[in-house]
């Protein structure tokens, strides 16, 4: 779908407007117009205009006034200023109120042609850094799925497949921690769409109504927090890939608008009248089992029909194990860069141990186990005892902090844990250089906590 960017000229003479409308339709520009305030705020109700020219002088009104209402309406609206002689000072206060350029009477075309190409390129390079913001990144790039057993390879020769046809919807279904988001983004990545956003959500973690206003947006005023225009994910999403993981966590109405969504390709902003037509491609991923949820009425039978025509199944990494090795490898010297460390392998011991655990958090848990290791540890080889005590079973080992014996004269309680507090706090500090976000990570507690602690045991020198 080729997107016709969208110019408003408001100005009260006739002249003006059939002027640059003569001059930008010719650079394939679709114009607007309006002679005032209100003709302006109509339009933008009515269209998805993606530029404002607006003149200073109005009349009897101010042209200031009309860009206010117009920043507050839509504060990421791009708008030009047309001023004539003697009213550049009136331009500069535009500038500062949100304005992104002016221009003077008389103007010529080239100047016009100009600004409002700049302009437009500015509006596309902030749409894609607020892509890239929602978008995030991935923990692994897309040419790094990793596993050469023979479920891997057919779920990747899946994903090709599927990446050829960018209008099907995938739904990409496993336990927890396999995956599921690295396959989407291989999806996206390995389709036509691969230039354009792959944008995620993760629709179990908002309710009803956030989720609502971040997939479709709204308009000022739909509700009472909606102080101005937002942007949904479906439009910031245009020309590529919206990846809903755990689809079986949202709410049954919001997956019936979801479900016209997918249909008609278009939707409404929340507060809006007007369509918005889309080219999205979707693909969304759950560890629920959707069948049972629609049994349990918690899941529409009709949008998991629309969501289910391309299915991917990634197993659980106990019914893969060769791909422990490789993945092994390739953590190790992902986090040994990261954290400066020498170890690069892995004792045939350990192996045995790693290989016969059946890993409940599938790859996201022999993730961090690794990152956990590189952080602890500074030996060549990763050892048996190295591994957590649910792997190697081995729990005598000589550092466990609960090995001791109650004295007969008692002790006092509190003290003895704020004292193997301080001592576990310390050790990590030190095991991870007085890095505070990966002493964080390393002891599971919130970074704010963590401060608090060692301030409170003064460790912080």
């Amino acid at each position: 779908m080729v997107h016709m960017e969208k110019i408003l000229v408001v100005d009260d003479e006739a002249f003006i407007r059939d002027n640059l409308e003569r001059i930008l339709t010719g650079k394939g520009y679709k114009l607007y117009s309006a002679e005032n305030g209100k003709g302006a705020g109509q339009m933008l109700q009515e269209e998805e205009i993606d530029l404002v020219l607006l003149d200073l002088n109005l009349g009897e009104e101010s042209g200031l006034d009309v860009l206010r209402e117009l920043k507050e309406s839509d504060p990421e609206l791009l708008v030009i200023i047309i001023t004539g002689y003697g009213t550049v000072e009136s331009a500069v206060e535009a500038l500062k109120m949100g304005a992104y350029d002016y221009i003077k009477k008389p103007f010529k075309a080239d100047a016009i042609h100009l600004i409002v190409r700049l302009a437009l390129e500015t509006q596309n390079l902030r749409r894609e850094v607020r892509q890239l913001k929602r978008g995030g990144q991935s923990e692994l790039t897309s040419s790094q799925i990793v596993g050469s057993s023979p479920q891997i390879l057919d779920v990747y020769h899946q994903i090709k497949e599927v990446a050829k046809h960018e209008t099907s919807t995938v739904l990409i279904t496993g336990e927890s921690g396999t995956g599921k988001e690295l396959v989407a983004r291989e999806v996206h990545n390995l389709s036509p769409r691969k230039n354009k956003p792959f944008i995620e959500i993760n629709c179990g973690s908002l309710p009803y109504n956030l989720l609502e206003s971040e997939l479709f947006g709204h308009e000022k005023g739909a509700f009472t927090d909606a102080k101005s225009r937002k942007t949904g994910l479906f439009e910031e999403a245009e020309g590529g890939t919206l990846f809903l993981d755990e689809i079986g966590e949202m709410d049954m109405g919001l997956q019936v608008k979801l479900l016209r969504v997918l249909e008609d390709r278009k939707f409404r902003r929340v507060g809006s009248t007007k369509n918005i037509e889309i080219d999205v491609r979707v693909v969304a991923a759950t560890n629920r089992e959707l069948r049972k949820a629609i049994d349990d009425k918690h899941f529409r039978e009709d949008l998991y029909y629309i969501l289910n025509v391309f299915p991917i199944y990634i197993p659980p990494l106990r019914e893969r194990k060769d791909d422990i090795p490789p993945l092994l490898n390739f953590f190790l010297n992902r986090f040994s860069t990261e954290f400066k460390k020498k170890i690069r392998d892995v004792s045939r011991d350990a192996l045995n141990y790693l290989m016969q655990y059946e890993w409940p958090g599938n790859v996201r848990e022999l993730k961090n186990v690794v990152e956990r290791i590189c952080i602890m540890q500074n030996a060549e080889v990763i050892t048996r005892e190295m591994l957590p005590v649910e792997i190697s079973g081995n729990s005598n080992k000589n550092n466990n902090a609960f090995s001791f014996e109650i004295p007969i004269e008692g002790l006092d309680l509190e003290q003895f844990i704020c004292d193997v507090e301080k001592e576990m706090i310390s050790t990590a500090l030190n095991n991870t250089d007085k890095n505070v976000a990966k002493t964080s990570r390393l002891l599971g507690v919130p970074r704010g906590t963590l401060r608090y602690k060692i301030e409170k045991y003064g460790l912080s020198g």
